[in-house]
Protein backbone atom coordinates (compact mmCIF):
# COMPACT_ATOMS: atom_id res chain seq x y z
CA UNK A 1 0.00 0.00 0.00
CA UNK A 2 2.83 2.56 0.80
CA UNK A 3 3.89 2.37 -2.95
CA UNK A 4 0.40 3.81 -3.97
CA UNK A 5 1.27 6.71 -1.87
CA UNK A 6 4.27 7.76 -2.71
CA UNK A 7 5.14 11.38 -3.10
CA UNK A 8 6.67 12.45 -6.20
CA UNK A 9 8.74 15.82 -6.37
CA UNK A 10 7.33 18.75 -8.54
CA UNK A 11 9.48 19.54 -11.57
CA UNK A 12 9.19 23.36 -12.66
CA UNK A 13 9.66 23.99 -16.41
CA UNK A 14 11.73 27.35 -17.47
CA UNK A 15 10.10 29.78 -18.20
CA UNK A 16 10.53 31.19 -22.04
CA UNK A 17 12.13 33.96 -20.77
CA UNK A 18 14.56 32.24 -18.96
CA UNK A 19 15.45 29.94 -21.48
CA UNK A 20 16.77 32.86 -24.07
CA UNK A 21 18.52 34.19 -20.65
CA UNK A 22 20.05 30.86 -20.59
CA UNK A 23 20.73 31.01 -24.15
CA UNK A 24 22.04 34.01 -23.76
CA UNK A 25 25.08 32.84 -21.99
CA UNK A 26 26.13 30.44 -24.42
CA UNK A 27 29.39 31.27 -26.45
CA UNK A 28 28.90 33.04 -29.46
CA UNK A 29 28.72 30.45 -32.74
CA UNK A 30 27.67 27.27 -30.72
CA UNK A 31 23.96 27.63 -31.15
CA UNK A 32 21.56 29.85 -33.04
CA UNK A 33 17.83 30.20 -33.67
CA UNK A 34 16.08 29.86 -36.93
CA UNK A 35 13.82 32.51 -37.51
CA UNK A 36 11.82 30.79 -39.61
CA UNK A 37 10.87 27.65 -37.82
CA UNK A 38 12.10 29.21 -34.61
CA UNK A 39 14.22 26.20 -33.39
CA UNK A 40 18.00 25.95 -32.01
CA UNK A 41 20.17 25.03 -34.68
CA UNK A 42 23.25 24.02 -33.56
CA UNK A 43 26.51 25.03 -35.64
CA UNK A 44 27.91 21.86 -36.01
CA UNK A 45 24.09 21.20 -37.84
CA UNK A 46 24.79 23.90 -40.25
CA UNK A 47 24.74 22.85 -43.93
CA UNK A 48 28.40 24.47 -45.59
CA UNK A 49 25.67 26.82 -47.34
CA UNK A 50 24.36 28.00 -44.05
CA UNK A 51 20.28 26.78 -44.44
CA UNK A 52 18.28 25.21 -41.08
CA UNK A 53 18.56 21.83 -40.49
CA UNK A 54 15.62 21.88 -39.83
CA UNK A 55 13.32 23.37 -42.17
CA UNK A 56 16.09 24.53 -45.26
CA UNK A 57 15.50 28.10 -44.24
CA UNK A 58 17.88 30.35 -45.85
CA UNK A 59 20.36 31.95 -42.87
CA UNK A 60 22.27 34.86 -42.75
CA UNK A 61 25.41 33.09 -45.45
CA UNK A 62 28.71 34.99 -43.96
CA UNK A 63 30.78 36.67 -47.03
CA UNK A 64 33.75 35.00 -47.05
CA UNK A 65 32.04 31.68 -46.39
CA UNK A 66 29.68 31.90 -49.76
CA UNK A 67 32.93 33.00 -51.58
CA UNK A 68 34.84 30.29 -50.65
CA UNK A 69 31.73 27.91 -51.32
CA UNK A 70 30.36 29.04 -54.56
CA UNK A 71 33.90 29.42 -56.18
CA UNK A 72 35.42 25.74 -54.39
CA UNK A 73 37.87 27.62 -52.21
CA UNK A 74 39.99 29.57 -54.96
CA UNK A 75 38.11 33.31 -54.77
CA UNK A 76 40.86 35.82 -54.16
CA UNK A 77 40.13 38.90 -52.90
CA UNK A 78 40.69 42.77 -54.72
CA UNK A 79 40.16 46.30 -53.41
CA UNK A 80 40.53 44.50 -50.00
CA UNK A 81 42.12 47.88 -47.55
CA UNK A 82 39.48 50.93 -48.73
CA UNK A 83 37.75 52.44 -45.67
CA UNK A 84 35.77 55.67 -46.02
CA UNK A 85 36.96 58.94 -44.66
CA UNK A 86 35.08 59.44 -41.58
CA UNK A 87 32.92 62.70 -41.61
CA UNK A 88 32.33 64.61 -37.95
CA UNK A 89 28.85 64.98 -38.87
CA UNK A 90 28.48 61.48 -37.80
CA UNK A 91 30.23 60.87 -34.37
CA UNK A 92 30.30 57.21 -33.18
CA UNK A 93 30.75 56.18 -36.93
CA UNK A 94 34.37 55.68 -37.51
CA UNK A 95 34.28 53.67 -33.60
CA UNK A 96 31.12 51.48 -34.97
CA UNK A 97 32.79 50.57 -38.16
CA UNK A 98 36.10 49.89 -36.39
CA UNK A 99 33.91 47.25 -34.54
CA UNK A 100 32.69 45.77 -38.00
CA UNK A 101 35.82 45.57 -39.38
CA UNK A 102 37.23 43.19 -36.94
CA UNK A 103 33.56 41.19 -36.22
CA UNK A 104 33.27 40.67 -39.66
CA UNK A 105 36.81 40.06 -40.91
CA UNK A 106 35.86 42.78 -44.37
CA UNK A 107 36.75 46.04 -44.40
CA UNK A 108 33.71 47.53 -45.54
CA UNK A 109 30.18 46.19 -46.38
CA UNK A 110 30.90 43.92 -49.78
CA UNK A 111 33.94 41.82 -50.83
CA UNK A 112 34.99 41.82 -54.09
CA UNK A 113 37.33 39.31 -55.94
CA UNK A 114 38.00 37.02 -58.27
CA UNK A 115 37.63 33.09 -58.94
CA UNK A 116 36.26 30.12 -60.62
CA UNK A 117 32.57 28.68 -60.46
CA UNK A 118 33.10 25.45 -62.03
CA UNK A 119 35.28 26.28 -65.08
CA UNK A 120 34.35 29.72 -65.56
CA UNK A 121 36.54 32.65 -64.29
CA UNK A 122 33.99 35.33 -62.56
CA UNK A 123 35.01 38.66 -61.18
CA UNK A 124 32.59 38.45 -58.02
CA UNK A 125 31.00 40.82 -55.14
CA UNK A 126 28.89 39.69 -52.23
CA UNK A 127 27.54 42.47 -49.97
CA UNK A 128 27.64 41.93 -45.87
CA UNK A 129 23.48 42.06 -44.29
CA UNK A 130 25.83 41.98 -41.01
CA UNK A 131 27.89 45.32 -41.29
CA UNK A 132 26.02 48.40 -41.08
CA UNK A 133 22.89 46.40 -42.98
CA UNK A 134 24.75 46.33 -46.18
CA UNK A 135 24.51 49.78 -47.03
CA UNK A 136 25.73 51.60 -49.76
CA UNK A 137 28.56 54.08 -48.91
CA UNK A 138 31.52 55.88 -50.74
CA UNK A 139 33.47 52.77 -50.72
CA UNK A 140 31.02 50.26 -51.50
CA UNK A 141 30.76 52.35 -54.36
CA UNK A 142 34.09 52.54 -55.35
CA UNK A 143 34.75 48.72 -54.61
CA UNK A 144 31.75 47.72 -57.16
CA UNK A 145 32.72 49.85 -59.98
CA UNK A 146 36.32 49.25 -59.73
CA UNK A 147 35.39 45.20 -60.03
CA UNK A 148 32.93 45.75 -62.91
CA UNK A 149 35.60 48.11 -64.19
CA UNK A 150 38.09 44.96 -64.08
CA UNK A 151 36.00 42.61 -65.69
CA UNK A 152 35.54 44.85 -68.17
CA UNK A 153 39.09 45.18 -69.29
CA UNK A 154 39.98 41.52 -68.48
CA UNK A 155 36.87 39.80 -70.32
CA UNK A 156 35.46 38.55 -67.28
CA UNK A 157 31.11 38.06 -66.06
CA UNK A 158 30.25 39.65 -62.76
CA UNK A 159 28.13 37.83 -60.03
CA UNK A 160 27.01 39.93 -57.34
CA UNK A 161 25.12 38.56 -54.21
CA UNK A 162 23.38 41.11 -53.10
CA UNK A 163 21.69 42.13 -49.41
CA UNK A 164 21.13 45.88 -48.44
CA UNK A 165 18.94 48.30 -46.44
CA UNK A 166 20.20 51.32 -49.13
CA UNK A 167 22.03 54.03 -48.84
CA UNK A 168 23.95 54.66 -45.50
CA UNK A 169 23.08 57.40 -43.94
CA UNK A 170 26.09 58.56 -42.60
CA UNK A 171 27.52 59.51 -45.90
CA UNK A 172 24.59 61.62 -46.79
CA UNK A 173 24.56 62.78 -50.46
CA UNK A 174 27.87 61.17 -51.28
CA UNK A 175 25.92 57.33 -50.45
CA UNK A 176 22.95 58.37 -52.60
CA UNK A 177 25.88 59.47 -55.75
CA UNK A 178 26.99 55.64 -55.56
CA UNK A 179 23.66 54.24 -57.15
CA UNK A 180 24.74 56.17 -60.47
CA UNK A 181 28.60 55.25 -59.98
CA UNK A 182 28.14 51.79 -60.20
CA UNK A 183 25.08 51.88 -62.72
CA UNK A 184 27.62 53.66 -65.20
CA UNK A 185 30.41 50.83 -64.39
CA UNK A 186 27.66 48.07 -65.01
CA UNK A 187 26.72 49.59 -68.14
CA UNK A 188 30.19 50.04 -69.68
CA UNK A 189 30.56 46.69 -68.78
CA UNK A 190 27.22 45.44 -70.72
CA UNK A 191 28.57 47.99 -73.72
CA UNK A 192 31.55 45.16 -73.94
CA UNK A 193 29.16 42.21 -74.18
CA UNK A 194 30.20 40.93 -70.98
CA UNK A 195 27.76 39.07 -68.78
CA UNK A 196 26.42 40.23 -64.95
CA UNK A 197 23.75 37.84 -62.78
CA UNK A 198 22.41 39.47 -59.44
CA UNK A 199 21.80 37.36 -57.19
CA UNK A 200 18.93 38.59 -54.40
CA UNK A 201 19.56 37.81 -50.94
CA UNK A 202 17.51 39.01 -47.81
CA UNK A 203 17.00 41.37 -47.60
CA UNK A 204 17.88 43.55 -50.95
CA UNK A 205 16.53 47.23 -50.41
CA UNK A 206 16.24 50.90 -50.60
CA UNK A 207 18.88 52.30 -53.37
CA UNK A 208 20.33 49.48 -54.30
CA UNK A 209 17.48 47.83 -55.57
CA UNK A 210 16.80 51.36 -57.07
CA UNK A 211 20.31 50.88 -59.43
CA UNK A 212 22.81 47.94 -59.71
CA UNK A 213 20.82 45.16 -57.84
CA UNK A 214 17.92 45.15 -60.97
CA UNK A 215 20.51 46.11 -63.77
CA UNK A 216 21.48 42.65 -63.89
CA UNK A 217 21.63 40.52 -67.35
CA UNK A 218 19.66 37.40 -65.46
CA UNK A 219 17.88 38.43 -61.93
CA UNK A 220 17.74 36.00 -59.64
CA UNK A 221 16.63 35.73 -56.10
CA UNK A 222 16.69 33.57 -53.03
CA UNK A 223 13.48 31.70 -51.08
CA UNK A 224 11.82 34.09 -49.04
CA UNK A 225 14.04 37.01 -49.60
CA UNK A 226 12.85 40.12 -49.02
CA UNK A 227 13.20 42.47 -51.91
CA UNK A 228 12.03 46.64 -52.45
CA UNK A 229 12.97 49.96 -52.13
CA UNK A 230 10.92 51.32 -49.51
CA UNK A 231 10.53 49.77 -45.97
CA UNK A 232 6.80 48.01 -45.77
CA UNK A 233 6.29 49.91 -42.58
CA UNK A 234 6.66 53.36 -44.31
CA UNK A 235 4.58 52.44 -47.73
CA UNK A 236 1.58 51.29 -44.93
CA UNK A 237 1.76 54.60 -43.02
CA UNK A 238 1.91 56.54 -46.33
CA UNK A 239 -0.94 54.89 -48.64
CA UNK A 240 -2.94 54.05 -45.19
CA UNK A 241 -3.53 50.59 -45.85
CA UNK A 242 -2.17 47.35 -44.50
CA UNK A 243 -0.06 45.12 -46.98
CA UNK A 244 -0.32 41.31 -47.46
CA UNK A 245 1.80 39.36 -45.18
CA UNK A 246 3.88 38.37 -48.57
CA UNK A 247 4.26 41.78 -50.41
CA UNK A 248 7.97 42.08 -51.00
CA UNK A 249 9.27 38.37 -50.31
CA UNK A 250 10.82 37.31 -53.73
CA UNK A 251 8.11 34.56 -54.67
CA UNK A 252 6.04 37.40 -54.46
CA UNK A 253 8.03 39.53 -56.73
CA UNK A 254 8.69 36.67 -59.50
CA UNK A 255 4.61 36.57 -59.76
CA UNK A 256 4.88 40.36 -60.97
CA UNK A 257 7.46 40.31 -63.21
CA UNK A 258 10.22 41.90 -61.34
CA UNK A 259 13.32 38.86 -61.34
CA UNK A 260 13.82 35.87 -63.33
CA UNK A 261 13.32 33.13 -60.88
CA UNK A 262 14.55 31.82 -57.23
CA UNK A 263 16.86 29.58 -56.90
CA UNK A 264 17.58 27.61 -53.55
CA UNK A 265 21.63 27.66 -52.72
CA UNK A 266 21.89 24.04 -53.06
CA UNK A 267 21.22 24.97 -56.90
CA UNK A 268 23.16 28.01 -57.28
CA UNK A 269 25.99 26.44 -58.70
CA UNK A 270 24.28 24.73 -61.64
CA UNK A 271 22.58 27.41 -62.45
CA UNK A 272 25.38 30.10 -62.41
CA UNK A 273 27.44 27.73 -64.51
CA UNK A 274 24.49 26.92 -66.99
CA UNK A 275 24.26 30.91 -67.75
CA UNK A 276 27.72 31.64 -67.61
CA UNK A 277 28.38 28.41 -70.21
CA UNK A 278 25.03 29.59 -72.31
CA UNK A 279 26.77 33.32 -72.53
CA UNK A 280 29.88 32.24 -73.34
CA UNK A 281 28.83 30.18 -76.20
CA UNK A 282 26.33 32.92 -77.44
CA UNK A 283 29.92 34.88 -78.17
CA UNK A 284 31.47 31.84 -79.69
CA UNK A 285 34.07 31.59 -76.95
CA UNK A 286 35.16 28.28 -74.80
CA UNK A 287 36.04 28.04 -71.04
CA UNK A 288 39.37 27.27 -70.19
Amino acid sequence: MSKLFRRYRAVTLPTGKEINQRTDQLPDNIVERCPSCNRFVLQSQIAPHYVCAHCDYHLVFPARERANWITGGNFEEINEDLIPNFSEDFPGYEEKHAKLRVKTGVNEAVLTGVGKIGNYPVGLGIMLNDFLMGSMGTVVGTKLTQLFDYATENELPVILYIASGGARMQESILSLMQMAKVSQAVERHSQAGLFYCSILTNPTTGGVTASFAMQGDVIIAEPNATIGFAGKRVIEQTINSKLPDDFQKAETVLENGFIDNIVSRENQSAVLQFLLATHQKSKGGHHG
